[in-house]
């Protein structure tokens, strides 16, 4: 009721906003797909929803909103309250720094440390992107970290590997849409059980990895991801247990293996006391993703 009565009241963007602002705060919404508050997440659902520059806020905020628009943008804003949906599943898109990718709801929303990491293309570690040959993405989900991966080191060819077909279909059309079709290949296979025989100069990894007891306290909008994309056992290190296991037949030689495994650096290294992980710092800190050479993997 409150949605409907406010569609004659709000009739500039900035009005908008701040309806939309009050309303998030007031429901306590999770931000975690993209943003990490309440007015960032409104002003991108808004503009995308007014198909206006994502960046160029501030010239449009006393702009006045026709009867259509501002129906449509009450029905965006009641959606993300009423069904804690994540951006990115109301907007069908999400990027990652310049990169945008299709998103829907067979797919994890794309949100990796390595994709930052990669627009660097892996320096100091990597001396010459030019020399990278072939990658694997394992968990590929949206393609995302594929796609971005084939950009960095333009003579790749890159595998994209994910179990679910639903995943692999929105990869698809990623791969497509940025005109990858020839360099980035798509498999349907858990880790690297179709691979026999395949080696590359790097794999990278963003593997679900959500223990047992956060996945039982998630937030709501957490619950509209695919639960395969997220559960990793009780400690949250299924995935990243089989992939140390297997990545060495997978690797060339002076190979490099970059693995993205959230909050579980602790269980990681007591469960791997003699493996020398290599931390890379990230915006958010050195404890997210790690690195282990060929010659260094069990």
């Amino acid at each position: 009721m409150m949605f409907e009565a406010a569609v004659d009241e709000l009739l500039t963007l900035r009005d908008m906003l701040r309806f939309a602002v009050s309303r998030f705060n007031e429901a306590g919404l999770f931000f975690g797909h993209g943003s990490d508050n309440a007015w960032d997440e409104a002003a991108y659902l808004l503009l995308h929803h007014l198909h206006l520059p994502l960046d160029r806020l501030d010239p449009f905020l006393d702009c006045r909103l026709t009867a259509d628009e501002r129906a449509q943008l009450l029905q965006v804003i009641a959606r993300r309250v009423g069904e804690r949906l994540p951006a990115a599943y109301l907007t069908g898109e999400a990027w990652l720094g310049d990169f945008r990718f299709h998103v829907d709801r067979r797919v994890i929303v794309p949100r990796s440390f390595i994709a930052e990491l990669l627009r660097e293309q892996l320096a100091p570690w990597i001396d010459d992107p030019l020399q990278v040959g072939a990658v694997l993405d394992l968990c590929t989900g949206s393609g995302c970290l594929a796609i971005i991966a084939a950009h960095v080191f333009p003579a790749a060819q890159v595998d994209g590997v994910d179990i679910s077909p639903e995943a692999l279909a929105v990869a698809a059309r990623n791969v497509g849409e940025y005109q990858l079709d020839s360099r980035v290949r798509l498999l349907e296979s858990d880790l690297f059980a179709a691979l026999k025989g395949h080696r590359y100069d790097l794999i990278i990894a963003n593997p679900p990895y959500v223990d047992a007891a956060a996945m039982a306290g998630l937030p709501a909008e957490y619950r509209h991801e695919p639960p395969l994309a997220l559960a990793s056992g009780d400690d949250g290190l299924d995935l990243t247990r089989a992939i140390l296991a297997n990545a060495r037949r997978h690797l060339k030689r002076h190979g490099l293996l970059v693995v993205e495994i959230g909050h579980n650096r602790a269980a990681l290294e007591a469960a791997f006391p003699e493996t020398p992980f290599t931390w890379l710092d990230t915006s958010a800190g050195d404890e997210y993703v790690f690195l282990l050479r060929r010659e260094e993997l069990p």
